[in-house]
């Protein structure tokens, strides 16, 4: 027979993010609130509280998933940085960069069609 939780189930039916960073003495995952959304987190690493980020993992334990979510947040803090003019540490440029393989405001050049023209 399993142990009843400790904690209510309601409390873990939502999606929680852990900062993989790296600090002095090496990689860690932030000690973080568990209300940390994925709104508040991104405004959190615009706002500077985090600095050198490596990873970000997201996961629900009631709907039993996990996943790095580095690319979508990274996606997101470039949306917003581009748009809104924020000033950036270079270490939060860096995480952005790399994990989209580009510049941050820099988009993706789409294939140009040879259109024939008759003459």
């Amino acid at each position: 027979m399993a142990s009843p939780s400790i904690f209510p189930n309601d409390r873990l039916d939502k999606d929680f993010y852990l900062v993989l960073e790296e600090f002095r003495d090496g990689a860690a995952f932030r000690e973080t609130d568990e209300g940390v959304t994925y709104s508040t987190l991104i405004g959190d690493m615009l706002t500077g509280q985090y600095d050198q980020v490596l990873r970000i993992v997201a996961f629900n334990p009631v709907e039993g998933w996990s996943r790095d979510v580095s690319e979508d947040i990274a996606r997101e803090l470039n949306r917003r940085i581009a748009a809104e003019g924020h000033e950036i540490s270079d270490a939060l440029r860096d995480f952005v960069e790399s994990q989209l393989g580009r510049g941050i405001g820099i988009q993706l050049a789409l294939p140009l069609r040879m259109a024939s023209y008759a003459s």
